[in-house]
């Protein structure tokens, strides 16, 4: 028998998860059915919409079962396979997420590209669902034109280096972004293509947003929300567009928090402000594939990772990348 190490919810969290809302599990795994494979994950993804999961609350997706083992994104070998399409030794990409074996139907299972000198986990982030969001963003959602001030909150996080590069690339004018530390703020602006960004912890971001806006803002890319959008909505011009990814900054939040006391600038600067969940855009996955590979070939695109090891590591990684103690992607090395 093989024996799979799983990490499972157990109590739903109110207000920040703690270790004790999971539990790590040993499961053992039956014999391959015809046209199973049997995978040894390299790297499992942990990413902030699962908090929204662990809630019950009604959804744009189930939330997690209880006593069930987390799911999301993972990369891994096929190890064993009754499946003609997945041979042993081919890297797939998958959805079982919080494991260090993974089994099941073929069909469950995406094989992946071998990216020479890139680390397999480049398929849960820049060359995969993580850079996909940030293109679907600004193509499919805030619509950015040439030569347009772009402003990204959570900028140093997985999704905001990849906004920043897919900006640039796009042909922004100017891009700018929020970090929580001076270093991260210095890595927007000497490696992610950011021409200026700021320390959100140093003052409130609606104090020191318009220094380094004076002309305004075209397309603001929120994964934060709250403050942060309160901010954009400021130094909006006029036709301002927001692509709405995430909010973090209340994600734990046990009261519901105040909203923005600006909104009365949609109309007056006749804003669209649009939330999107990427797994809506699928038909743009061909053509962010495509440019993605010759952007990351041409040494175009740079990524960074936060690496934590150890399949049982994996709730210790996701509270620290909820904590803003990630650069990059954040990813448990298994």
């Amino acid at each position: 028998m093989t024996t799979s190490t799983q990490v499972q919810l157990v109590s739903r969290p109110k207000g920040w998860p703690t270790p004790e809302d999971f539990r790590t599990v040993q499961v053992e795994l039956p014999e391959l059915g015809a046209g199973e494979v049997r995978v040894r994950n390299e790297f499992v993804s942990v990413d902030p919409y699962m908090r929204g999961r662990m809630s019950d609350a009604k959804s744009y997706v189930a939330p997690y079962a209880l006593g069930e083992t987390m799911t999301g994104g993972a990369v891994g070998r096929v190890t064993e396979s009754t499946a003609e399409a997945l041979p042993v030794g081919t890297l797939v990409l998958h959805g079982l997420g919080w494991r260090d074996v993974a089994q099941g139907p073929a069909d469950q299972f995406r094989q992946v590209a071998e990216i020479p000198g890139a680390p397999s986990s480049v398929h849960l982030g820049i060359l995969g669902m993580i850079g996909l969001t940030a293109y679907v963003g600004l193509t499919e959602i805030a619509h950015l034109q040439a030569g347009e001030t772009v402003f990204v909150s959570g900028a140093a996080g997985a999704v905001g280096t990849a906004v920043g590069q897919i900006a640039r690339l796009l042909g922004a004018g100017r891009v700018v972004g929020s970090a929580g530390s001076a270093e991260k703020v210095d890595l927007l602006t000497s490696r992610y293509g950011y021409d200026a960004a700021v320390n959100y912890k140093d003052a409130p971001i609606r104090e020191q947003l318009p220094a380094i806006v004076p002309d305004g803002v075209d397309v603001f890319f929120d994964n934060v929300g709250g403050d942060h959008l309160e901010a954009a909505i400021d130094v909006f011009n006029t036709n301002g567009r927001a692509a709405l990814c995430g909010a973090i900054s209340g994600y734990n939040d046990v009261e519901r928090p105040a909203g923005p006391n600006n909104l009365w600038h949609l109309v007056s600067k006749k804003l669209t402000l649009r939330g999107f969940i990427v797994g809506d855009h699928a038909h743009v996955a061909a053509e962010f594939g495509e440019k993605m590979a010759g952007w990351f070939a041409e040494g175009k695109v740079v990524f960074d990772e936060t690496v934590v090891d150890g399949i049982e590591n994996s709730v210790e990684a996701f509270l620290t990348m909820m904590r803003g103690g990630n650069t990059g992607k954040m990813v448990v090395r298994v």
